[in-house]
């Protein structure tokens, strides 16, 4: 359903590797295809399943007119305007998010702050920075998984009493040194706040990442 007035689609073969990494990251099931996207069969609490699209078109148009139930969550790289566009009025949607990638990261010799330390742990294909305060406490984490050409990275987050302290660059640069292949492509999904810190570091932004789901009914 692509015209001459729609952006380009982020390339799909990105968001497929990506996916497929995230769910090693996460122990996930392997990403499949399902209406001109990728299904993950997530069966978490809160998710029964989550579709994902690199372009916007009418295998999820039709699709998120088929679903009429909470816990499954559409997925689209593209702005909520253009995503609300092919959406029935019952779906709402989550903050923004951003899909970036990392050609030109090159990160620089990170000291943390005075009082705290970096702990990493690695599993096979994935890897935990964790950056603890002198009490032991987690002040920021993140983790990264390499597969498949794909180096992603996953769930950074800094706690809110500890930032703009650097504690993210560290991060970054703390997982980036488990990286064993120099041309694994460098990819995240950034929230609004962590797109400025990636963007100082040198990562570009592919495209709007927006999230729409159906409201569970809360019961009378």
């Amino acid at each position: 359903m692509n015209n001459d007035s729609e952006p380009p689609c982020v390339d799909p073969a990105l968001i497929a590797g990506w996916l497929r990494a995230r769910s090693v990251a996460r122990g996930l099931p392997a990403p499949v295809a399902d209406h001109g996207g990728w299904r993950v069969d997530t069966q978490l609490p809160h998710e029964l399943r989550r579709y994902v699209f690199a372009c916007a078109d009418d295998g999820l148009r039709s699709l998120a007119q088929a679903i009429v139930t909470p816990r499954v969550f559409l997925k689209l790289c593209a702005s909520e305007q253009q995503m609300r566009a092919l959406l029935p009025p019952r779906w709402r949607f989550q903050e923004p998010r951003y899909v970036m990638t990392g050609e030109a990261y090159r990160p620089g010799k990170e000291v943390l702050a005075p009082g705290y330390t970096l702990q990493l742990s690695g599993n096979g294909m994935t890897t935990t920075a964790r950056i603890l305060t002198g009490q032991g406490e987690i002040a920021a984490i993140g983790h990264a998984a390499e597969y498949d050409g794909y180096f992603i990275y996953d769930q950074i987050h800094t706690e809110a009493e500890h930032r703009r302290r650097g504690l993210g660059a560290g991060l970054m640069q703390a997982l980036h040194a488990a990286r064993r292949s120099d041309s694994a492509i460098q990819i995240l999904i950034a929230t609004a706040a962590g797109q400025a810190l990636y963007a100082s570091l040198g990562w570009r932004t592919r495209s709007p990442y927006t999230t729409a789901h159906i409201p569970a009914v809360a019961p009378a």
